[in-house]
């Protein structure tokens, strides 16, 4: 599987149903959480994303820096819940930190991480910028990556 990474305006009709079914399934059906998911930043993104038979099973946005923080951000972090444990979170985070760096020439990444993964954020080496606070009715973390 290979990653793909594209503006909004790139994106074809059929990547942006996938992605919206695949966001929908992870963030509203799994974690029976109910939230506006289509809430305009998609517009200012990059869409970074990994396919299996045209299916999106892997996916996260990099929102351009004023969009959700003054700073560059991550989110939307998801894998399929059949592809999980094989290390495709971890891949798709690497890929949009080098991506970040260096096709966009930022040096600092800011994320709102549910507060579960705050370890597996920190092996990527981001460090926890907050007290843990509600998102959604979900425990999240801000934190913060700064290439040195």
């Amino acid at each position: 599987m290979e990653i793909i990474i594209k503006r909004f305006r790139e994106l074809t009709a059929k990547e942006l149903y996938e992605i919206l079914r695949a966001r929908a399934q992870v963030f509203i059906i799994e974690q029976s959480c109910l939230y506006q998911d289509v809430d305009g930043k998609d517009y200012h993104a990059h869409h970074l994303f990994m396919l299996d038979d045209d299916r999106v099973v892997g996916y996260l946005r990099i929102l351009d820096r004023g969009i959700s923080y003054d700073e560059v951000s991550i989110g939307r972090v998801m894998v399929d819940s059949q592809y999980r444990g094989n290390g495709l979170a971890g891949n798709l985070m690497k890929s949009a930190i080098d991506f970040i760096e260096h096709s966009m020439n930022e040096r600092k990444i800011r994320i709102s991480a549910q507060s579960y993964l705050t370890d597996f954020y920190k092996n990527l080496g981001f460090k926890i910028e907050s007290e843990e606070y509600l998102e959604d009715l979900i425990p999240h973390i801000e934190m913060l990556y700064c290439k040195k």
